[in-house]
C-alpha cells in the first residue's frame, strides 16, 4: 500500500520531503522508498545509533545530524533546509500512498493552494482503522514554506498558515509498528511534556477539567465518530487516548499544586 516504485529523474517532481528520526531502522526505508517521486528527500537525524543514517543515505538522500530541538523546531529547521520552497513533511512511520501521490502531483502542477492537508489512516492493533480517532485524521504536511510553517511546540506541534487550505484526495498511512507497551510509554511521555507545556503558558486546571475532558473526548471519537464500528481496536485506541487526556491534566494539577 505504497508508492514504493523506482523512479527515473524525468518522472520526479521539484518536492523537497522532510523527515525527522532517531534509531528508526526498522521504518525509515518503506518512508523513503514511498516517496520516491519527489527529487529531493532531506532526513533531519537527531543522534541515531542504529542504522537509520545508512538507510537513508544508500537511498540517495540527504541527511543532517541536528540535536533534539522538539518536535515543532526539529521540524522547522528540516523545513529550513529543504532545497524546494514546497516541501512534504512526514514522521519516519509514514507512508505515501499511490492516491495520494497523484494528488500531490497535481497539487504542484495547479498550485490552486499553497497548503494542503490530507486524511492519515492509523493502524493500531494489527488493524487499519476507518473511523473515531484513526480517519480521518487530517494533517496539513504539504505546504510552500513562505506561506506556512511549523509551531514552536515541544510535543503536538502543528503547522501554522493564513492561507486557504485544500483537501487532498488519497491516504498517509500511518503503521507505528509499536507494541501497545511501548504505544503507552509514548502516550505517557507525550502527555508530560504537554502538561508542561501548558503550565509554562500559565494554563490552570481543576478536577472538573480532568474528569470531563477524557469523557468529552470519548463521547466524540467513540460515538459521534463512530469510533466503535471499529471494534476492539477502535475502543482501545480511543480509550488511550481519553486517559492520555486525563494524565495530560492530571500531570497539569499536580504541576500547579507544586508552583510557589
Amino acid at each position: 500500500m505504497t508508492a514504493a516504485t523506482i523512479e527515473t529523474s524525468a518522472n520526479k517532481i521539484p518536492l523537497s520531503v522532510v523527515i525527522i528520526s532517531k534509531n528508526a531502522a526498522s521504518q525509515i526505508g518503506e518512508c523513503i522508498d514511498s516517496v520516491a517521486f519527489a527529487d529531493d528527500v532531506l532526513v533531519v537525524d537527531s543522534g541515531s545509533e542504529d542504522e537509520t543514517r545508512a538507510i537513508a543515505e544508500i537511498r540517495g538522500c540527504r541527511v543532517i545530524e541536528k540535536e533534539w530541538l522538539g518536535f515543532g523546531r526539529q521540524k522547522q529547521f528540516a523545513v529550513t533546509q529543504a532545497r524546494h520552497d514546497w516541501v512534504l513533511c512526514l514522521d519516519v512511520d509514514e507512508r505515501v500512498t499511490p492516491e495520494l501521490e497523484t494528488s500531490i502531483r497535481a497539487a504542484l502542477q495547479t498550485q490552486a493552494r499553497k497548503a494542503w492537508r490530507m486524511p492519515r489512516r492509523n493502524r493500531f492493533l494489527g488493524r487499519w482503522l476507518t473511523h473515531g480517532e484513526g480517519y480521518p485524521d487530517w494533517s496539513l504536511r504539504l505546504f510552500h514554506r513562505q506561506h506556512a510553517s511549523w509551531s514552536n511546540d515541544p510535543v503536538h506541534e502543528a503547522v501554522i498558515t493564513t492561507v486557504d487550505v485544500g483537501e487532498l484526495k488519497g491516504d498517509l498511512l500511518h503503521d507505528s509498528a509499536e507494541d501497545v507497551t511501548t504505544y503507552l510509554q509514548k502516550q505517557n511521555r507525550y502527555s508530560s511534556l504537554h502538561a508542561e507545556a501548558l503550565f509554562g503558558q500559565g494554563v490552570r486546571a481543576g478536577y472538573l477539567k480532568l474528569f470531563l475532558s477524557p469523557f468529552a473526548r470519548f463521547v466524540k471519537f467513540y460515538f459521534l465518530r463512530l469510533g466503535f464500528l471499529d471494534g476492539g481496536p477502535g475502543f482501545a485506541h480511543v480509550a488511550i487516548g481519553c486517559f492520555a487526556a486525563f494524565a495530560k491534566y492530571a500531570k497539569l494539577i499536580e504541576l500547579n499544586n507544586k508552583a510557589p
